[in-house]
């Protein structure tokens, strides 16, 4: 059954029920046949749009092919010079006055004036403090009365044996009368040495009792007070000298091998930025400090613009090996081949194979001393494996 007779006749359009009357009338029903001439238009418009499409112009045609040039940025290349090459041992440390003093009491007694403080500048001799000398001006005293004494006794008992000595000599005196006289004569001429030591040990306390700075410095402490009764022995101040630093610094156990006394020092320290300060190696540990890897390193500063102070930290470079007119290249520059080690010159626009051969590594590895080159030569400093020789080179900024 076709579809005209399925629908109603309400529902049916136009063509459908003229097609209803032709089939009614034993006709055929007329079928669409546009939407297949729009098909057929839109097939023969793509037809013909590709082939009457004009061909794509083609590339010209040359009869040499010109290389590319690679870009070398400046920062990828180095200049040769003739310079002078140095090894050097990095240490850390303290640096503390080079000389120091803690001065301690000589004498015993009650502390009456103290006369300088933390930060006050002396020079050998000023007075620092003064102890009470009056028991010590009496125990002066009563040596020296002893002393004297003593001498007087000396003096009688040398004319006393005199005496006896004639008596012997004429037989009017036994010898042991003339024993007992020397021994006598004997016993206090050794008194009289010993009283005369008292006496000048009583002095020496007396003039301890006015204590003196021992050397040109400043007081860096002090620990007494005026009122306090002491002790000979007693710590007083601490005085420290900036003439002359020292730098007590440290090294790895291996970098230690390479330090000797004598070696120079470049030294920086920490708040002085901008400052360097020249040292010397004075000596050198043998042990590592336990319970490190560390060595510890002595070093000599001179501080004649006083800005170093005792307590501060720095970092010092020690040069244990120097070597003048010498060329060096970065490690990253040098290639092989099977001709060995080379690098690639820069010449007038091409990169040229230069040989080179190494004589020693510096700065840890970092660069490598070499000959081969000639100071000017200008080379490819970057690790750039892209690039080979004969390849031409364009430099760019950066």
């Amino acid at each position: 059954m076709s579809e005209a007779h399925e629908k109603p006749l309400w529902a049916q359009s136009k063509r459908e029920k003229a097609n209803a009357e032709r089939v009614a009338q034993g006709l055929k029903p007329k079928r669409r046949i546009l939407p297949w001439i729009i098909l057929a238009i839109v097939v023969l418009g793509i037809v013909g749009f590709i082939l009457l499409r004009p061909p794509a112009p083609s590339a010209p045609e040359t009869g040499d092919t010109a290389p590319v040039a690679k870009q070398i940025r400046q920062s990828e290349t180095a200049t040769i010079e003739t310079t002078t090459l140095q090894q050097t041992v990095k240490v850390t440390g303290t640096l503390v006055p080079g000389r120091q003093s803690e001065v301690a009491s000589q004498a015993s007694g009650r502390v009456i004036a103290v006369l300088k403080r933390p930060g006050d500048p002396v020079s050998v001799g000023d007075v620092l403090a003064q102890i009470d000398r009056a028991t010590l001006e009496l125990q002066l005293s009563q040596q020296q009365a002893t002393a004297q004494a003593t001498r007087a006794q000396l003096a009688s008992s040398q004319q006393q044996l005199e005496r006896t000595e004639q008596l012997a000599s004429q037989g009017l005196a036994s010898p042991s009368t003339l024993e007992q006289a020397r021994s006598a004569n004997a016993a206090l001429e050794a008194n009289l040495k010993a009283l005369d030591i008292a006496v000048e040990s009583a002095k020496l306390a007396l003039s301890n009792a006015t204590v003196k700075a021992p050397l040109d410095g400043i007081v860096s402490a002090r620990s007494v007070e005026p009122g306090q009764t002491i002790a000979s022995g007693t710590p007083l101040f601490t005085i420290v000298n900036l003439d002359e630093m020292q730098f007590d610094a440290a090294a790895s156990v291996n970098s230690s091998a390479l330090v000797a006394p004598g070696q120079p020092v470049s030294v920086t320290v920490s708040g002085l930025d901008g400052q360097e300060f020249a040292g010397t190696v004075t000596r050198v540990n043998p042990v590592a400090v336990s319970g490190t890897r560390a060595v510890p390193i002595y070093i000599e500063l001179d501080n004649e613009s006083g800005s170093l102070r005792g307590g501060m930290f720095a970092t010092g470079q020690i040069t244990v090996a120097e070597k003048s007119q010498a060329h060096a290249v970065s490690a990253a520059a040098l290639r092989e081949d099977a001709d060995g080690t080379f690098v690639l010159k820069l010449v007038d626009g091409t990169l040229v194979r230069q040989g080179v051969e190494t004589v020693q590594k510096w700065d840890r590895g970092h660069l490598v001393e070499v000959t081969g080159i000639a100071a000017g030569d200008v080379i490819v400093s970057a690790p750039l494996d892209e690039l080979v020789a004969g390849d031409t080179y364009k430099l760019i900024e950066g």
